[in-house]
């Protein structure tokens, strides 16, 4: 049994346990403390007000999730002030031992040791990942997050990847017309400015915009909330049209890894998972000319953890780059 301190640090909360790994990698987590990283001025503080709440003898060695690059000399966060230098950043906690990884590739860590029935079949054929291949790991959360898991003779290999900012590419008319909308505010149209959370938001608007409709103007998650509710007719619309190019670049991103196995994972995809079944997400995920009827045998499955995060950073801890 191996004892740390696993970490989830995102733009807006920071949340830590204890874990212990067992001999097949596998992690148990303590008591989660959730913090507003907008109530400290840094990691470190965050950190000891952990350290003071959790009380004892902690372990000497932490796995941290960041909801951004890694390898930088300088890591800074999305919607934060926090500055990190992984150089310094195991003295400046008093470890001894320290991993760090991206957010998404923590999940994808999750992912490969989460037990079956964590991994519900939405679509496709009911087989196991392969022995050999990729499995491709996605979700919409602040951007579009993407890994993959490349299983060898059973082994799992995570690769972090930034697949959320390839190019965004339209299917039928009114998304080349959303298209030139959204080129006209970001020039360059990643596959993130359609499908994440602000992703609904800028759909809804093009939209509006290109059918000169009368809408009402609503933050993220009060639109996140009317679509998923059905109370705005409108909104809904816009998520139909979300879920649409979610299946459309899920099926890309599962082409590009190799198409064995698709893992939707993250909140929103959890908060639609009843959803997905009456839009158009499976149709246009199979929706790839001379591989149709491949792609329509390929598993989807959805993740399913209240904490992922910290389960998969815990895993990544004795993981080597």
């Amino acid at each position: 049994m191996t004892d740390i301190i696993a970490a989830d640090i995102g733009g807006t909360n920071a949340r830590f346990a204890r874990a212990r790994l067992d001999e097949r990698n596998v992690p148990s987590l303590g008591k989660v403390r959730k913090y507003k990283v907008a109530d400290f001025p840094s990691l470190q503080a965050c950190w000891a007000a952990f350290v003071k709440d959790e009380g004892g003898d902690l372990p000497q060695a932490a796995s941290i999730a960041f909801a951004t690059a890694i390898g930088r000399d300088v890591i800074k966060l999305t919607n934060s002030s926090w500055m990190i230098r992984p150089e310094t950043l195991d003295e400046e906690l008093g470890l001894k031992q320290m991993r760090l990884v991206n957010d998404f590739e923590a999940v994808a860590h999750a992912v490969a040791r989460l037990p079956q029935e964590n991994l519900p079949l939405l679509f496709g054929d009911d087989r196991p990942f392969p022995r050999d291949g990729g499995v491709t790991v996605l979700g919409p959360g602040t951007g579009l997050g993407v890994a993959m898991i490349a299983f060898d003779d059973g082994e799992p290999h995570i690769v972090a990847t930034e697949g959320g900012h390839q190019d965004f590419a339209p299917v039928d008319p009114l998304e080349d017309k959303i298209l030139d909308y959204l080129r006209d505010k970001f020039l360059r149209v990643s596959t993130e400015r359609m499908v994440s959370g602000p992703g609904l938001n800028n759909i809804y608007k093009a939209m509006a915009t290109i059918g000169h409709e009368r809408v009402m103007l609503m933050d993220d998650a009060e639109l996140w909330q009317a679509a998923v509710d059905g109370t705005d007719e409108f909104a809904r619309a816009a998520f139909e049209r979300f879920c649409l190019c979610y299946g459309s670049v899920a099926g890309d991103l599962a082409l590009a890894h190799g198409p064995h196995a698709v893992v939707l994972a993250g909140g929103l995809t959890q908060r639609m998972r009843h959803l997905l079944p009456q839009t158009g997400f499976h149709r246009r995920f199979i929706a790839k000319g001379r591989f149709e009827s491949l792609m329509a045998t390929v598993p989807i499955r959805l993740a399913l953890h209240e904490e992922i995060g910290l389960y998969g950073a815990a895993a990544a801890f004795r993981e080597t780059k």
